[in-house]
């Protein structure tokens, strides 16, 4: 299995997390960052065409011999429901229909999760607004890996096995380190995806499904999209905790490469966050940045120093919802 070594401890800080400050700052310097707040017009066209290909995949993969559909799931339908769970990353900060039209949004998000094959995106938005509220913050942000994670998966081996299941740690994170109440919103994810998946299933026999849920458990895995996970908050260097990559495949995966730039404004769609960059290129062009993700998962895998426990953490004190 390899020999362990490496962090024995998450990075603890005690300060807050840099975004809030950057943010103030390059407002005051560059307001015309504000003009970039505005709904992207084309990612509900973007996101229908990716749900469509899928279908058609679905029809499609009926005839395959289950080693070619295992195949294309992982080559092809990873990177689409990939993609897709990206198109509801962004749809989460309300960056389809804007802020005044969130039904529109969630609903869309609901629509995008259709091909995943597993309610997703209403739990992911509910976690998600903590991911950024507090970045690293113990027992809040559920994007942090668990002692447990940090412990056991220490060697190259182990930790090519915690990239591989991805997908069933994100799902089994958030309850049990920050466990919530069902939202109406994710019952009706879960009941329109129920109704979607018995449709495909009656429709097309057990293939198609497993052609679906076969793309979301690879391309959520060990895929080379699957990078960024990695590449977005894992300690690279000492002192940054969110590093942007810059690559080509930020072209299918709605610009979530701009790392930086996302969690210094969050409300800018992904197809604007590049321009960020170029208003303000003095506050990203020198921080350490990645431009490779396949790069990352093998420096992950191989790298002494880095695994589920190179993450920053810090104790946050909870915000007060507005009445």
């Amino acid at each position: 299995m390899g020999n362990s070594a490496g962090r024995s401890d998450f990075e603890w800080v005690y300060s807050d997390q840099p975004h809030t400050q950057r943010r103030k700052e390059m407002l005051a310097k560059y307001p015309a960052i504000k003009a970039l707040m505005q709904p992207d017009p084309h990612i509900k066209w973007t996101v229908l065409g990716m749900v469509l290909t899928q279908l058609v995949a679905c029809w499609l993969v009926q005839g395959l011999a289950w080693r070619w559909l295992l195949f294309w799931a992982y080559a092809f339908g990873g990177c689409v429901n990939h993609s897709l769970t990206l198109a509801i990353h962004d749809i989460s900060h309300n960056t389809a229909f804007g802020t005044g039209y969130t039904a529109r949004n969630r609903w869309l998000a609901i629509f995008a999760n259709l091909p995943i094959g597993l309610p997703y995106s209403a739990s992911f938005k509910k976690y998600h607004v903590d991911h950024h509220r507090y970045l690293g913050g113990d027992g809040l942000d559920v994007d942090v890996p668990t002692r447990f994670e940090g412990w056991l998966f220490c060697t190259p081996a182990r930790k090519v096995l915690w990239l591989a299941l991805q997908p069933f740690f994100y799902t089994l994170r958030p309850l049990c380190v920050n466990p919530k109440a069902v939202t109406r919103m994710e019952m009706l994810n879960t009941l329109v995806q129920l109704v979607f998946n018995t449709t495909i299933f009656a429709l097309g026999g057990i293939k198609p499904m497993a052609y679906l849920l076969a793309s979301s458990f690879l391309g959520l895995g060990l895929h080379p999209i699957s990078g960024h996970f990695v590449a977005e908050h894992y300690m690279f260097l000492k002192g940054h905790e969110t590093y942007s990559y810059y690559g080509p495949l930020n072209w299918i995966t709605f610009n979530v490469g701009f790392h930086m730039e996302h969690h210094d404004f969050p409300s800018i769609p992904g197809c604007n966050l590049p321009l960020v960059r170029k208003i303000a290129p003095e506050y990203y062009d020198h921080l350490p940045q990645h431009h490779s993700w396949v790069k990352v998962l093998w420096d992950f895998v191989f790298e002494d120093s880095l695994g589920p426990y190179a993450r920053v953490k810090r104790v946050c004190k909870l915000a007060e919802d507005p009445m």
